[in-house]
């Protein structure tokens, strides 16, 4: 896919460059000629369940130009899906899988990730029961669920990671990148900014872990864990014990009336002595016995067997997008695989982070004028068009 024509020409050269140090294996914009490229599946059409696919570029945006395809209406199944031009093996490569997503909607159940596949795929019948090798992207639902999917097959199972990664909730662009290397370690980026990383070894359960704790160790009677200690050297003060805590107020005065025939021997209160220090203590000192805090030791895991290839997944030849939502609305774009960390950020940067405060500055806009004509409402003039009212339709196709 060559630069966009628009781009200025120091861009363009800049791509170029960066396209020649690495394989894009597949790259969608969703310019003209699009809908050649892709399939909707026939998923839940008999059933009248089947979400459609609108080319647009939403309701705000940073450049009216950029267009992507959005889920409508409500309460649908959607299910889209491409063939790259010729399949690709990671192995012994870095994989990279980035695309933006917009929640146009103010999502509140349904999820915006997508998946890779592998092997063959019937595309008409591309469904939430069709293997893939990756899932990655957000998923809101209500309170509880806002959070990063990365799900990995290995050897025909899924192994979703164990970390909770939270996603965007707020009604904008994102880019989501997730990067996977020979050395098994990962990286999740949200806008170019890594959310998380690590390795599939320790984030996954898809291996037994390398070590145990040896729960029947035990520690040694000998070990002394004590840091500091009394310091043995360190004698009481003769006089320490001779010092009162309180002493006589100096102040206190016996009233006039005072008549010990009939009040008893009068006493002044008493006030804390500040020459009394408490009872005596020995000093601290370290201990050079010391051997530090006991810890449970790491055996080698007899079931541990290592698979040098953990990272690689079967030939990926298929993108897709599946997913159930309440609320449709979203608008998924800029979709790159690559082998490239570094031109995916370039990407990211020359598409949706660079209309970033353009698009905010249309929501903004936007919004105000929802906020204005819901003060005006009339509810006899209400024909049930909800927030299509207040945007502006900047004109789309459906697919």
């Amino acid at each position: 896919m060559s630069a966009p024509a628009l781009l200025p020409l120091a861009l363009a050269l800049a791509l170029f460059s960066a396209r020649a140090a690495c394989e894009v294996i597949f790259e969608e914009r969703f310019e003209d000629g699009w809908e050649s490229r892709w399939v909707r599946s026939d998923w839940k059409r008999s059933e009248g369940l089947a979400g459609n696919w609108i080319h647009t570029a939403g309701k705000w945006y940073g450049d009216d130009a950029d267009k992507g395809i959005q889920t409508s209406p409500d309460a649908r199944f959607f299910a889209i899906s491409t063939k790259f031009p010729q399949e690709f093996s990671n192995k012994g490569r870095t994989l990279v899988l980035q695309y933006s997503v917009k929640h146009e909607q103010k999502i509140e159940c349904g999820g915006g990730y997508v998946k890779l596949m592998s092997g063959y795929v019937n595309q008409r019948k591309f469904s939430g029961d069709t293997p893939y090798s990756i899932m990655f992207g957000p998923d809101i639902c209500g309170t509880q669920t806002k959070k990063l999917h990365a799900i990995i097959q290995y050897k025909g199972q899924n192994y979703p990671i164990k970390k909770t990664v939270a996603c965007e909730t707020d009604q904008l662009t994102h880019v989501y990148t997730f990067i996977i290397r020979p050395d098994a370690s990962y990286s999740i980026l949200v806008d170019n900014r890594e959310r998380e990383s690590g390795s599939l070894y320790n984030d996954w359960e898809i291996l037994p872990p390398r070590k145990l704790k040896d729960n029947k160790a035990k520690k040694p009677e000998d070990w002394d864990d004590r840091e500091y200690i009394p310091d043995p050297d360190d004698k009481k003060p003769e006089d320490w014990d001779s010092i009162p805590s309180e002493i006589p107020d100096p102040k206190s005065k016996k009233p006039d009336d005072w008549d010990e025939e009939d009040d008893g021997e009068w006493y002044p209160s008493t006030i804390p002595n500040p020459k009394y220090k408490g009872p005596w203590k020995p000093k601290k000192i370290k201990n050079p016995a010391y051997k530090g805090k006991w810890k449970i030791p790491w055996v080698d895991n007899p079931e541990f067997e290592d698979d040098p290839d953990l990272y690689v997944f079967a030939p990926l030849q298929y993108f897709g997008i599946e997913l159930w939502q309440v609320k449709a609305g979203s608008l998924f774009d800029n979709i790159l695989i690559t082998d490239d960390p570094d031109y995916a950020k370039q990407v990211a940067e020359e598409t949706t982070l660079k209309n970033k405060d353009a698009e905010l500055e249309s929501f903004e806009e936007a919004e105000k004028k929802r906020e204005a004509d819901e003060e005006g409402y009339d509810d006899e003039d209400d024909d049930d068009d909800d927030d299509d009212d207040y945007y502006p339709d900047h004109g789309h196709d459906e697919l």
